[in-house]
């Protein structure tokens, strides 16, 4: 996945690697190159590439990068498009996932068909075994790649410190009940999460400094933490940041 001239990769432990750029910006662009080498290495190996999209500020900075740069790089109808969480809202809510990861730059390069959204809103329970089938039937129960960042509390994805959802050891696809928000979310579960091929971590910004040190170099506290079970010692996950720690 490396390509001439890219920064060096530092193995942090079994499951873990980094790779610290010098901006946000080389980041994003770093993010959005290991974006279509997976998807090349996929589409080569089997004619089909399937990535689970996450939430937030930098996902839709590389979804831009994606849609501007890299839109010929691609077949991109052979490209299926999942979610790694959503919150419990419409499609056309400002706080849905699905509809900023569109209108970022993936209704550029996808057709409906091959997008499909977490129905969070309503049934969270039916929707979420509806949603693992889904994942079974089109990806064969795991993503070729799955995206993820990390929260100021060591979450990720939907998965927060003290919910239910980290206990979950038999499921893909589950309602999470997050206390601290008073509210619901769907998520993908650590046992789907740590079967993907590969594992994009994205932390970007000042204010990930500290919580970026205690995942990758304090002790293991995965309770305390729960983004600190990212990556196995056969699927390690590729932190990519634009800090230094």
């Amino acid at each position: 996945m490396i390509t001439k001239g890219s920064p060096p990769i530092e193995q942090i432990n079994a499951r873990a690697k980094m790779v610290s750029l010098p901006s946000g910006e080389a980041a994003v662009h770093f993010a959005a190159r290991h974006f279509i080498n997976c998807a090349i290495a996929a589409i080569r190996e089997k004619g089909l590439f399937s990535v689970a999209l996450s939430g937030g500020s930098t996902p839709a900075a590389i979804y831009r990068m994606l849609a501007e740069e890299f839109a010929s790089a691609l077949d991109w109808s052979k490209v299926l498009f999942f979610f790694g969480d959503e919150r419990p809202v419409p499609p056309d809510h400002h706080d849905s996932n699905y509809r900023m990861a569109l209108e970022s730059g993936i209704e550029k390069l996808a057709a409906p068909l091959q997008v499909f959204r977490m129905h969070a809103e309503t049934d969270i329970e039916v929707n979420a075994l509806a949603y693992e089938h889904l994942i079974k039937e089109r990806a064969g129960g795991h993503f070729d790649l799955i995206m993820a960042g990390i929260g100021e509390d060591g979450h990720t994805l939907s998965l927060f410190p003290g919910s239910t959802a980290l206990g979950v050891e038999d499921r893909l696809v589950v309602p999470n009940y997050v206390d601290k928000l008073k509210t619901w979310r769907m998520t993908c579960t650590f046992p789907l999460l740590n079967s993907c091929t590969h594992i994009a971590v994205h932390v970007l910004g000042e204010k990930k400094r500290a919580i970026l040190h205690n995942l990758l170099r304090g002790p293991y506290k995965p309770d305390l933490y729960p983004a600190m079970r990212i990556g196995t010692n056969a699927h390690p996950a590729l932190w990519i940041t634009d800090l230094e720690v």
